[in-house]
C-alpha cells in the first residue's frame, strides 16, 4: 500500500471525538453525556480515554476564557460569525496549550490543522494555525504556558533587538 495513506494516530481520534462531543454540546447542552458517554465507550485505553474526558472537560470549562482569547486576536473577526467548527477547534487549542504541559505546541497546532481541513472549511486550516500561533505567543509572553517533559524546550517569542 502506498505510504500516501497515513494512519491516523490514537490522539487524532481522540481528538476528533472531542470534537464531535463539543459540536453537539454546542447545540444541545444537555446533551453532552450521552455523546460523550456513547464516545468514550469505544476509547479501550485507559491513557485515551482520561485523555478525552479531559479535553472535553476542561475546553467546555475554559470556554469564556478561550472566547476572549479568540475576539482579541481574531482581528476583523466577530466570533460569532466564524465557523462553528473553527471556534471550537481553537479553543481545543487554546485548552491543550493552557493545560496539558506535556504535549508540544507543534503536536496540538498540527493536529488540529488537519482536524480542520477534514471537518471544516477550505480556509480553516491557515486561519487556525494563524490564530492559535499568535494566541501560544501572548500565553508565553504572560507567562500562562509552561511546557515541561522529555523532549519538550522550554519555548521563548521574546526576541532579542538588534
Amino acid at each position: 500500500m502506498p505510504d500516501m495513506l497515513k494512519k491516523k494516530s490514537n490522539r487524532r481520534i481522540i481528538r476528533e471525538k472531542v470534537l464531535q462531543v463539543l459540536y453537539a454540546h454546542s447545540y444541545n447542552r444537555d446533551g453532552i453525556e450521552v455523546t460523550a458517554g456513547e464516545l468514550s465507550q469505544e476509547i479501550t485505553d485507559a491513557a485515551d480515554r482520561d485523555f478525552f474526558e479531559n479535553l472535553t472537560r476542561k475546553t467546555i470549562m475554559y470556554t469564556r476564557e478561550a472566547d476572549e482569547l479568540i475576539e482579541s486576536f481574531a482581528k476583523n473577526w466577530e466570533i460569532e460569525r466564524m465557523p462553528r467548527m473553527d471556534r471550537i477547534i481553537i479553543r481545543m487549542g487554546i485548552c491543550e496549550f493552557r493545560y496539558f504541559p506535556d504535549i508540544p505546541r507543534k503536536v496540538t497546532i498540527n493536529e488540529l490543522i488537519e482536524i480542520a481541513k477534514e471537518y471544516s472549511t477550505a480556509a480553516s486550516g491557515k486561519f487556525i494555525n494563524g490564530l492559535l500561533d499568535k494566541i501560544y505567543e501572548h500565553l508565553v509572553n504572560e507567562g500562562k504556558i509552561s511546557k515541561t517533559g522529555r523532549g519538550l524546550i522550554e519555548e521563548s517569542f521574546n526576541k532579542p533587538s538588534n
